[in-house]
């Protein structure tokens, strides 16, 4: 399943210092042109992810935001920490993960 895939790239980035968790931390890493990628969890509120996708277009150039199926507590599990937002904050974590959850989407379907 790729969805275990991408929640071990996720460890992995968080033990390398990669990831920037929760809504203050990953704004802070979008308008100090860190991020890489935005990564919102499915169970986000719709407020939160507007307000993300805003900030993407605002601050950073329009890097992707990834909308996901999944869950806060998926999140936690893998990394350690609950939060709805991540910041990818390196370029090869970032452009692996994308390419596992459109892996993922193409065998799906969606």
């Amino acid at each position: 399943m790729r969805k275990d895939k991408v929640l071990s790239m996720l460890g992995l980035a968080r033990r390398a210092g990669r990831l920037s968790m929760g809504h203050d931390m990953a704004q802070q890493a979008i308008k100090r042109k860190k991020a890489r990628a935005v990564f919102l969890c499915a169970d986000s509120s719709d407020r939160l992810k507007r307000e993300f996708e805003k900030a993407a277009q605002q601050y950073a150039n329009g890097i992707p935001v990834l909308k996901t199926d999944i869950t806060m507590n998926e999140i936690h599990y893998s990394v350690g920490s609950r939060a709805g937002v991540i910041t990818i904050d390196d370029e090869n974590f970032s452009s692996k993960i994308i390419s596992l959850l459109e892996q993922e989407e193409e065998a799906y379907g969606d």
